[in-house]
């Protein structure tokens, strides 16, 4: 009877998480087949959303488990129980609720503006990470980087420089999202830019 409500707060927890079905399984007490039902459910029910591995070939082994998001950033503060100050001193949950928000608000803009484009993840075996791919019908890609932070140091573009050096013409733009308040050009095809930008025309 609380199987599917628990299972809802479980996935809230993992939010912008690989999906493991076995640990997830394991976690909420659910056989495999009774745990793909309840996530087809939760799919078709709009609650949450995978986030599918970008599977082109880039000649290194990447990770192919999907992310797992909930479609509604608020109900995943509230099913984990958090709140503006438990989120403002937790930096860790506030990240990962940030990148669920931007990629709730990315499917969004795209089912209207451009439903051909995809939406994916990147992430090799060796820990190299993208957190959103933006793919276009012609085969050309934009990263999106997500940091819950002002302040943005050159690192958090090494995955995205990685991605625009394999893929040349392929690769359109490199983006951070951040909180401050600057667009900052960082090299060729990479950006950082404000978050409010996600909602400019």
């Amino acid at each position: 009877m609380h199987a599917l409500p628990n299972l809802l707060k479980l996935l809230a927890a993992r939010t912008s998480g690989l999906l493991n079905l076995a640990d997830v399984g394991r976690d909420a007490g659910l056989p495999h087949t009774t745990l793909t039902r309840y996530l087809a459910l939760l799919e078709t029910a709009f609650l949450v959303h995978r986030l599918p591995a970008w599977s082109a070939n880039l000649g290194k082994r990447l990770v192919k488990a999907s992310k797992l998001h909930l479609v509604d950033t608020g109900l995943a503060c509230h099913l984990v129980g958090t709140d503006h100050r438990r989120l403002s001193e937790d930096r860790s949950l506030l990240g990962r609720m940030l990148e669920t928000f931007v990629v709730g608000e990315l499917r969004k803009q795209l089912s209207w503006a451009d439903p051909h484009t995809a939406l994916c993840h990147f992430r090799t075996a060796a820990g190299s990470e993208v957190d959103v791919l933006l793919e276009k019908a012609d085969g050309t890609v934009a990263g999106v980087e997500v940091k819950a932070s002002a302040t943005v140091g050159t690192s958090d573009f090494a995955a995205l420089r990685e991605l625009r050096d394999q893929l040349g013409k392929r690769f359109r733009a490199g983006i951070v999202l951040y909180t401050g308040d600057q667009w900052v050009p960082v090299g060729d095809k990479l950006w950082l830019v404000p978050l409010p930008a996600l909602w400019l025309a």
